[in-house]
């Protein structure tokens, strides 16, 4: 009995295990979006992920959101200082998300500030 039981856990844990490395490892989608950056903050109770928004549209109505993981220290410095800048970001669009790495689907791997197309000389 002891040893089905083990054999059922350990398949739980290695489905979980491949399911984290297909989330981690294969992407949905990678692209840029560029918009002027609108919020960017730390935020969640027990674990804290950075959130952002840009702007893709005059008015605001069109709001990209997306993630950065903590491990990304130069993508999370360069937000913080552009913030109301226009920028271009770099993503991966993943499956799926887990808790512990933010609340969308996109993940930011680069950032670059750009001219903004409204205020063109």
């Amino acid at each position: 009995m002891k040893r089905i039981l083990f054999y059922i856990l350990g398949g739980l844990f290695l489905l979980y295990l491949a399911y984290f490395a297909f989330v981690y490892f294969v992407p949905y989608s990678e692209g840029t979006r560029t918009g002027e950056l609108i919020k960017f903050s730390r935020k969640g109770v027990i674990l804290k992920t950075w959130e952002g928004e840009i702007s893709q549209g005059i008015s605001g109505a069109q709001i990209f959101e997306f993630s950065v993981l903590s491990e990304k220290k130069d993508v999370v410095d360069k937000l913080k200082n552009n913030q109301g800048n226009y920028v271009k970001l770099t993503y991966v669009e993943r499956y799926a998300t887990f808790v512990f790495w933010g609340d969308t689907k996109y993940f930011i791997n680069k950032v670059e500030e750009v001219q903004s197309p409204h205020f063109r000389n």
